[in-house]
């Protein structure tokens, strides 16, 4: 165990802090970091199918990493239940009640995407680091108003897209930074499903006993996970898919836009723009409902574009029809790069002479890396003080506000400009 943290931080060293971007984030570095002896007392909440895989995660490292699960937190009385015996800690109904606590140093956050802006805030303005899972927020106000008060607080705030702690995005920066590609123009990824039922509907179990009018551990807090008194969400009555299959349905949800696209925009920006990522210029979208028709309001075929002030355009495709990806490729003026687990550069056309300039006179050539390191070990070490997040508020803001507008720019059939002065979208 001593070895994984071990190399877990030489990753921060070798990976994030050679990258041109790291000055920022050595800046954003908590001044109130807990020492390397200190244990992280943790409150988990939203624990639904992510929040409890998240919490037995925690528990099981609770030894090798110094930290604790003391507090647990949902608004469906079983899951609290469920999620008490695991950590053998508290539970409660009201994450308010959680963030009261003055022994809880960190807080993670696995709701349904819409209340992921308000609590991440709250938390923070209590006093606790964060680990937000993706999306970052549900709208493009709670993106900014978040980014806004991680800088404000100091405090950490890592956000929960996977390929972020891939060592390949890391080292495919250091090669564009270093021209072994020439001018990046685009890039593409994919991020598709397929099943005989929707794993929207097939991952998400409908508990037929569950609601707001039932006691006990059937008892739902309705009105809490709408959040309507906040502005969250609108008021409604008790619909049972609405709550247990949230990601289908715009109110709480991107749709595959949030789910799956945002683990693959925000590592793309990592190897295109650097660490902090970078805002998009404007944004398209299109696709629609073509095969499962419930009640579902989201499309099962997603495709994205977005164009960047630094000249280059990414194109990104979700589906939930067909499961064949397109596959992670960063094109350049002088080559090509596939984004596996070993990078491999391939020149390309007429200017298969500047690559080989650029790559040891080969026309094809790999990137060795140590693979995927986990978000929540980068996390903890980073509420320590020893080294950045993979996932920081900056980056999850610009690849947030993409994302978003690409969601809206579907529902609204246009195309959307970023005013990147004002901070606002412009149709």
């Amino acid at each position: 165990m001593h070895s994984e943290r071990r190399t877990r931080r030489e990753f921060l060293r070798t990976a994030a802090v050679s990258t041109a971007a790291i000055g920022a984030l050595t800046r954003m570095a908590p001044a109130s970091a807990l020492g390397a002896n200190e244990r992280i007392q943790f409150g988990v909440i939203g624990c639904g199918g992510m929040g409890t895989g998240h919490l037995s995660s925690l528990v099981s490292r609770s030894t090798q990493d110094n930290i604790k699960v003391v507090a647990a937190c949902d608004v469906y009385q079983r899951r609290v239940t469920r999620a008490k015996g695991i950590c053998e800690g508290d539970g409660y109904l009201d994450y308010r009640k959680l963030l009261e606590r003055t022994d809880i140093d960190a807080v993670l956050i696995a709701t349904p995407d819409h209340w992921h802006g308000k609590i991440a805030c709250d938390a923070l303005e209590a006093g606790k680091h964060v680990y937000v899972e993706k999306p970052m927020t549900h709208t493009i106000a709670q993106a900014l108003q978040l980014r806004d008060t991680v800088k404000r607080t100091g405090k950490v705030l890592q956000v929960g897209p996977q390929d972020t702690g891939k060592e390949a995005f890391w080292k495919a920066h250091e090669a564009i930074r270093d021209g072994r590609l020439g001018k990046v123009t685009w890039a593409q990824g994919s991020y598709n499903r397929n099943a005989r039922t929707c794993l929207f509907n097939e991952h998400q179990k409908i508990d037929p006993t569950a609601g707001p009018d039932k006691t006990g551990e059937d008892y739902v807090n309705w009105d809490m996970f709408l959040g309507h008194e906040w502005g969250l969400a609108p008021q409604r009555p008790w619909t049972p898919d609405r709550f247990f299959r949230f990601r289908k349905y715009w109110d709480y949800s991107g749709g595959v836009a949030t789910d799956l696209l945002y683990h693959k925009l925000a590592p793309l920006l990592i190897a295109i723009a650097g660490a902090n990522g970078e805002y998009p210029r404007r944004v398209n979208a299109s696709g629609g409902l073509y095969v499962e028709k419930d009640e579902r309001e989201i499309p099962d075929v997603f495709l994205l574009t977005a164009d960047y002030p630094s000249e280059f355009s990414v194109l990104m495709i979700s589906t939930l029809t067909n499961d064949t990806q397109l596959e992670n490729r960063i094109y350049g003026k002088y080559g090509t790069m596939q984004l596996d687990e070993t990078p491999v550069l391939r020149a390309n056309g007429d200017w298969a002479p500047e690559f080989k300039e650029k790559n040891g006179g080969k026309k094809e050539t790999k990137i060795e890396t140590a693979g995927r390191r986990d978000l929540e070990g980068n996390f903890i070490d980073a509420v320590r003080g020893l080294g950045p997040v993979y996932c920081n508020v900056d980056l999850g803001c610009a690849t947030m506000i993409a994302i978003r507008m690409a969601v809206d720019s579907f529902r609204q059939s246009k195309t959307l400009q970023w005013d990147a002065t004002n901070e606002e979208v412009i149709a």
